[in-house]
């Protein structure tokens, strides 16, 4: 199975979301980036890789915390970065990485509001996995090895700095239907349906768009 299009996935935490794109990635053949969207930023920023791990979907509004993180960074000399808080500076660098790794092919991109830096795009589907509190607290527990209280105390705290950062640096609103094409739940249909859904709507869409060209 081939495909032209670019995927953005946003996730709940615990809800399978990296999981279900690697299986959409190798249904198509494509390549998944994850933390490798950080890697890619932090070497053609020239700003540190660690600076972008603390940063990552992680938006602070405390000026005083970024006057001190941004002794840190490196390059950016002489140009309009120079002058902004290092909060800024990775997103905007994040920003320019996603949208390089757009330009090279179809591709899919979890989290750091992929969807919003692609929005222009004409051929992106975006996608939010979702899925049942005690689903989630069931696979996080297992997968960390935690009390259930515990567990759940990871995936409140998760999602809020996600829905945060998300909310602080884009025009909608994380989570929300209206913010994205796709929603799926993937307690409900499990992480091949989900996987399985998601393939077919691409394809189903391309066909579309293919037919409307001929008219």
């Amino acid at each position: 199975m081939t495909t032209n299009t670019i995927i953005t996935i946003g996730r709940e935490y615990g809800s399978a979301g990296r999981e279900i794109g690697y299986k959409v990635a190798d249904a198509f053949g494509i390549k998944l980036y994850d933390k490798e969207m950080l890697a890619r930023a932090a070497k053609e920023s020239g700003i540190c890789e660690e600076i972008f791990e603390s940063h990552d979907e992680k938006p602070t509004n405390s000026f005083l915390y970024s006057l001190v993180m941004d002794t840190y960074s490196m390059g950016y000399s002489g140009n309009t970065y120079t002058d902004m808080p290092i909060n800024h500076k990775v997103f905007l660098a994040q920003f320019d990485a996603i949208k390089k790794i757009a330009n090279e092919g179809p591709c899919i991109l979890v989290g750091r509001c992929a969807d919003y830096a692609l929005e222009s795009y004409s051929n992106v589907v975006s996608v939010f996995i979702h899925a049942d509190m005690d689903a989630r607290i069931r696979r996080i527990a297992r997968i960390y090895d935690v009390t259930d209280a515990k567990a759940k105390d990871m995936i409140v705290k998760t999602d809020k700095k996600r829905a945060s950062y998300y909310n602080y640096y884009t025009n909608k609103k994380w989570s929300n239907a209206d913010s994205y094409e796709l929603c799926l739940n993937s307690s409900e249909l499990g992480i091949e349906g989900t996987a399985k859904i998601i393939e077919e709507y691409v394809a189903l869409k391309e066909t579309v768009n293919k037919e409307d060209r001929r008219l």
